[in-house]
């Protein structure tokens, strides 16, 4: 077959649609001759050691106890690699209100709109949660300790799509949170929703736990219902409500 039939059956063969060539048989690219793959893999161990596997909780306990502020547990925090939601965020969202608050509220993960603005809530959900608190007289706009609010989340990083928290992604933030506490030291602690209460009490099952004091971290807490679950049950506003008389008359018990 000269050149120009060679040429002429190839672009035929082209505008058919094919884009590659193969052969009768196949051939594995990346299979290394016996002979070669001994001298070559010691080789390799020799110029490099192979790293161990990085324990993510372990690497998490150790950035957090090493912060003595808020300031730098933020920066241990907004620093740490192992987590896989830092890959897909658009900001890292540690907290809002005021650190010296008596209360400090723990939700679960940014949403779409906090991932947005970089601050824990803010969408529909954080409207309503300004407002119940304010009914009982706090507020994260607050200066005076005794009447702001402090909130944070277990992830400071947004899910994909807003699913549910994974267990080892809870595990690997705990250490952190647990130090959040420690440095704000709230007078009492409110769990929104699920994953606050399975990070804090290794529990689940809000409707269950709402209305009812636990410990948390040292301090007092109280699980309830997450606003955005009040938005879509606002039935179950009555119970909420119950809740935030319940702390609010232990803020006073405290004075």
């Amino acid at each position: 077959m000269d050149f120009h039939t060679a040429r002429a059956l190839l672009e035929w063969q082209m505008e058919l649609g094919a884009d590659e060539a193969i052969g009768e048989r196949p051939v594995n690219r990346y299979e290394v001759p016996a002979a070669v793959a001994k001298p070559m893999v010691a080789a390799l161990e020799t110029a490099r050691p192979i790293p161990a596997e990085v324990d993510p909780v372990r690497a998490a306990e150790t950035a957090a106890t090493a912060a003595d502020s808020l300031e730098a547990l933020a920066g241990a925090q907004r620093a740490f690699d192992l987590c896989e939601l830092k890959k897909g965020a658009r900001n890292f969202v540690f907290a809002d209100g005021n650190p010296q608050a008596r209360v400090m509220i723990i939700g679960e993960a940014p949403g779409r709109d906090e991932d947005i603005e970089g601050l824990p809530f803010v969408g529909r959900a954080g409207q309503l949660l300004d407002r119940m608190f304010a009914a009982i007289g706090l507020a994260r706009s607050a200066a005076h300790a005794k009447e702001a609010l402090y909130i944070t989340n277990v992830l400071p990083w947004r899910p994909p799509s807003n699913r549910d928290p994974e267990p080892a992604e809870i595990a690997m933030m705990l250490p952190f949170l647990q130090r959040h506490v420690e440095l704000a030291g709230p007078d009492l602690i409110v769990l929104m929703g699920n994953t606050p209460c399975a990070a804090a009490l290794g529990r689940k099952g809000i409707l269950r736990l709402r209305g009812h004091w636990a410990e948390a971290f040292g301090k007092p807490a109280m699980p309830m219902t997450h606003p955005a679950y009040l938005l879509r049950n606002p039935v179950a506003k009555r119970e909420a409500w119950a809740d935030l008389l319940a702390v609010k008359a232990r803020l006073k018990e405290a004075q």
